[in-house]
This record gives C-alpha cells, sequence and structure tokens, in this order.
C-alpha cells in the first residue's frame, strides 16, 4: 500500500463520515431555527417592557395601532408556533435512541418542569412579587402541558396521530362560539383548554389563561408525526422539497383562506387605505392561536428550516445554534435580566412614562434587543457548551 492510499479513509469510513456531517447540520438547523426565534422573541419582550405604555391589543387594530408598532409585533409572531412545532420534532429525535416509555417519562418530567417554572420563577420575573396577585399561565405553561399530554400520544399510531393533530390545528375554531361562564362545571378545564378566562384560585390569588392549549396540543402532535423527515437515514434533498412544499402550501392556503373571510379567524376588512387594510389582513388572533395565525407561521418555520440546511458551515448557523442550544436558559436569563434593567432604570430615571418607564420611540425597543442579544449570547454560549459536555448530568437537559 502507497503512502497516499494509507491516508485515504476507507469507502465505509467516508460513508459514515459523511452521514455524520448530515446529520451536524440537521440538527445544527434545528438549533439555528431555534436560536432565531428566540432573539424575535427578545424584541417582543423588550417591547413589553420598556413600551408597555403604548398599550397594544391582541390581536393588534388595525385602525389604532401605529404601523411601526404592529410590524414590530408582527415580527414575534412566529416565536410561539415555531418552538412548539420544534417541541414535537425534538421529541420524536430523542426516541431515536430511546424507548417509547423512556421518552413518554421525559416528556412528563420536562413538562411537569416547565409548569412550576411558568408558576414560580416566570411570574416573578414578569411581577413586582414572587406569588403575584395574578398567575399568568403563558407560552411556557402551555408548552409544559402539552409536552405532558403528548406523553400519552405518542403511544399512537403516527397516522392517526397526525390526522388527531390536523383536526386540532385546522377545527378548533369550530369551537370559538362555545364561551362558557364561571358558574359552568367546566368553566375551568375548557378555559385551560380553549377560552382566556380569569380563575379564582384563592381569595387574593387567580390565574389567566393566556394561552389556552387545545391548538398548541394538535402543533405539537404535528410537530413530532414530522420527526421521520429529520431520521438519521433520511434524505438531506427529499426533506428539504418537503419542507419547501409543505411551507409554500401553507403560505398559499393561508392567503387563499384568509382572502375569502369563511374560516379560521375574525374577518379582515377594507379600510382607508393599502397599509391598513393589509394591517387587518394580518391581524390574526394568537389566543388561542388561529388556523389563521398558525399557517403563515408555521409555513415560514418550514422555510426557514429548509434554508438553514443549507447553510452547512456557515457561521451565521453556528451562532444562531448556540442560542437555540439553551433556550430555556435564554428564556430565564432574558426575562431576569429585563426585570432588573427596568427596576434599575425606574430608580435612576423614575416613571417618564405616566405609570411605567419606558423609551420614547420604537428605536429603542430594537436597539436594546440588539445589544441585549450580544451580551446574552456569551452566557447562552457557556451553558450550551457545558449541557453538551456534561450529559453525566440528568437535570442540565431540561434547559
Amino acid at each position: 500500500m502507497t503512502d497516499a492510499a494509507a491516508m485515504m479513509p476507507a469507502a465505509g469510513t467516508s460513508h459514515s463520515l459523511h452521514a455524520k456531517a448530515q446529520a451536524r447540520t440537521r440538527m445544527l438547523a434545528i438549533d439555528a431555527l431555534r436560536g432565531l426565534v428566540m432573539l424575535f422573541m427578545l424584541v417582543d419582550h423588550v417591547r413589553e417592557t420598556f413600551f408597555l405604555h403604548v398599550q397594544v391589543g391582541d390581536p393588534m387594530d388595525p385602525l389604532t395601532t401605529p404601523p411601526e408598532l404592529f410590524f414590530t409585533r408582527i415580527s414575534s409572531m412566529v416565536c410561539a408556533p415555531v418552538f412548539v412545532f420544534l417541541t414535537g420534532l425534538s421529541a420524536w429525535l430523542y426516541g431515536q435512541s430511546h424507548s417509547h416509555g423512556e421518552v413518554s417519562r421525559f416528556l412528563l418530567k420536562r413538562g411537569f418542569f416547565l409548569v412550576l417554572l411558568e408558576l414560580t420563577m416566570v411570574n416573578f420575573a414578569w411581577n413586582a412579587t414572587f406569588v403575584p396577585p395574578t398567575l399568568w399561565l403563558q407560552v411556557i405553561w402551555a408548552i409544559g402541558l402539552s409536552m405532558i399530554i403528548l406523553a400519552a400520544l405518542i403511544h399512537m399510531p403516527r397516522a392517526v396521530l397526525a390526522a388527531l393533530g390536523l383536526a386540532i390545528v385546522g377545527g378548533h375554531n369550530l369551537l370559538d362560539g362555545i364561551v362558557l361562564t364561571a358558574d359552568s362545571q367546566f368553566f375551568e378545564i375548557w378555559s385551560i383548554l380553549h377560552q382566556r378566562s380569569f380563575l379564582e384560585i384563592t381569595e387574593h390569588t387567580r390565574a389567566r389563561t393566556t394561552y389556552p392549549i387545545l391548538p398548541w396540543i394538535g402543533l405539537m402532535a404535528l410537530g413530532y408525526c414530522a420527526g421521520p423527515w429529520f431520521a438519521r437515514d433520511a434524505d438531506p434533498a427529499q426533506r428539504a422539497r418537503r419542507l419547501l412544499s409543505l411551507g409554500l402550501g401553507l403560505f398559499v392556503g393561508f392567503i387563499l383562506i384568509r382572502y375569502l373571510n369563511v374560516y379560521g379567524d375574525r374577518p379582515w376588512s377594507t379600510m382607508e387605505d393599502g397599509l391598513r387594510t393589509f394591517m387587518s389582513f394580518m391581524s390574526l388572533t394568537k389566543y388561542p392561536p388561529s388556523l389563521m395565525f398558525l399557517m403563515p407561521t408555521v409555513g415560514v418555520g418550514l422555510l426557514l428550516l429548509a434554508w438553514f440546511q443549507q447553510l452547512e458551515g456557515r457561521p451565521v448557523l453556528h451562532v444562531l445554534s448556540l442560542y437555540g442550544g439553551a433556550p430555556m436558559f435564554f428564556y430565564v436569563v432574558h426575562l431576569l435580566v429585563l426585570k432588573a434593567l427596568y427596576l434599575i432604570a425606574v430608580q435612576i430615571w423614575g416613571m417618564n412614562q405616566g405609570n411605567y418607564y419606558g423609551f420614547d420611540h420604537l428605536a429603542g425597543v430594537w436597539m436594546w434587543a440588539g445589544i441585549l442579544s450580544v451580551i446574552l449570547y456569551y452566557p447562552t454560549r457557556w451553558f450550551a457548551q457545558v449541557k453538551q459536555r456534561r450529559r453525566d448530568i440528568a437535570w442540565l437537559k431540561y434547559f
């Protein structure tokens, strides 16, 4: 054997290295997409912290909301749908090296952990006291409960689970007319599933079901069903075609259904000019997420995922994947940092916007979101690297 031949890898080794590179790119793309939506979320949370004096309805009112604020808010629309879909997808990927029972147990434990996190630290970060008078049951609560339910649903055949997920996502708006009052025996469960309400817990404490969970359950189930597209032996080219086709299909379907004004959200209307008409068209219901809300946001996520898979070796993919590699760590830390910054600003400058401290211009929101994304990159990178190195520490995987 010549020296040159000795330095060449065997054919099987070359195939193995290529497969590992493809798997690395696949996982990097998923983490990068998760990281990107975390940065969009950061913009929205800076807005909710330092621009709260300019009230934004839900959904945004195209008649009264300034366009620049409307489109800042709309930039965060992809966050929850993409994150929930990727949670289901990640659960399937976890199952590639674990049994169904192990996946169920992990989903149960992480789900309960997220619910507890929402009720304690996350609510503390959004309120002035550790036990606030109102517990806001938001996205982490919804993801946690959806994971708990997915722990049981994954034992269904994949086709049945996909059909159930599609039925929930596509059909839950048929339930919009069901509105229960507090004297109904099903009020609490219906409020958790599909109706935003206040739930009286004690004489001094109540909870707000900001994120009713029914459509999120369906979306997470669909993310789980998409898992085989990302299997170790799946063809990357075929996966890219599927992601592009489905992403574009969701976009086109959204435009057609929304234009017809027949189903999936409250009607849009023609306004005094084209911009306001477009704002009415895009004024979509997030709480709970309507079919019209989910179609374009998930579509954008799938298109980005297909694109990110083509960016192998690009530094931007690596940077974004570090944010997405420790999403819960980033989520908790950024809320605590925003709370600390707000309290410091109040101590220095006082309430300069009536009952709030806030920026005079929306540009301050984007500027500080950019600054914080850089500052938070370093602790998030450190934690993500610790997660990769210390797989023997079980609790790290919950972040």
